[in-house]
């Protein structure tokens, strides 16, 4: 078991040792309670590996002609000029 420290504000203290005390259990018990619920509600991610690219989808025939791509470049960089 790991030890932590946390700081937290001492009116969520109080509480925290108010539900402590109803539910006979320690601090640390109650901390520990609501990280385990914390924890539920993110499940690990399923693709923890490398991050790869989408595989491709078929779109459809460019809209634009394979030769109206240089007009597009060409006034783009004149714009930046």
């Amino acid at each position: 078991m790991k030890r932590t420290q946390v700081q937290i504000p001492d009116p969520l203290y109080r509480e925290v040792k108010r539900v402590a005390t109803l539910q006979d259990w320690s601090v640390s018990e109650v901390f520990r309670r609501a990280a385990e619920q914390m924890v539920a509600q993110y499940p690990p991610n399923k693709h923890q590996g490398a991050w790869a690219l989408p595989e491709p989808r078929e779109m459809g025939a460019p809209l634009i002609p394979p030769d109206g791509w240089r007009e597009l470049l060409a006034e783009d960089e004149a714009g930046r000029a």
